[in-house]
């Protein structure tokens, strides 16, 4: 079973969004911290994000938030976190978001949270990222990013293996069950990431 310290969450900063979603924002952050699973995530104060890391300092819990300069310089950081950490690029912040990490857990968001999560899914098929990836697929939110997966897979761009790389949940208070009994990957993928 898989010991959870530490998670990334990718997802969006949007206030427009379906209010179930910062609300499930806001759980998933009070849940995370209330069983001492620190947090790494992009430091925005908006949106899901905002509401993230709101509900985990409500809970006392450990936020690190890693944001570019140009977004930190827009007063897009958020103010109260554990450490905010400021990079020079974009590429530079995912890289520390993931690093590290026992878990990616990803809740709604834009393209670029989903830039971020097929790149998580991209280097754990390359063996390079090898823990589990949970789509926290709030009101069928990811149906079709899912379908677009296994289309990949049954058009033969991916394998049927590569299926396991990630899960999907419907509810925030199964994610930490879900990332306890994900497929344990290896690096050994990397031998079967060619088709």
């Amino acid at each position: 079973m898989i010991n959870i310290n530490k998670v990334c969450v990718y997802c969006g900063s949007s206030e427009k969004c379906d209010p179930i979603y910062l609300e499930a924002a806001n759980l998933l952050g009070k849940e995370l911290a209330e069983n001492n699973i620190d947090i790494v995530f992009g430091g925005g104060s908006v949106g899901l994000m905002g509401k993230l890391a709101d509900g985990a300092l409500s809970k006392e819990g450990n936020v690190v938030g890693i944001i570019p300069d140009f977004m930190n310089e827009l007063e897009w950081a958020h103010k109260g976190l554990t450490e905010l950490r400021i990079v020079k690029t974009m590429h530079e912040r995912k890289h520390m978001l993931i690093e590290d990490v026992d878990a990616v857990i990803t809740l709604p968001g834009g393209c670029g949270t989903f830039e971020e999560v097929f790149e998580a899914i991209t280097l754990k098929r390359l063996g390079i990222y090898l823990n589990p990836i949970v789509f926290v697929n709030i009101k069928g939110y990811f149906n079709f990013c899912l379908k677009l997966l296994e289309h990949c897979i049954d058009e033969h761009f991916m394998r049927e293996m590569h299926r396991n790389m990630w899960l999907s949940i419907d509810r925030v208070e199964d994610v930490i069950d879900a990332i306890k009994k994900a497929y344990k990957w290896n690096a050994n993928a990397r031998h079967f990431a060619v088709v």
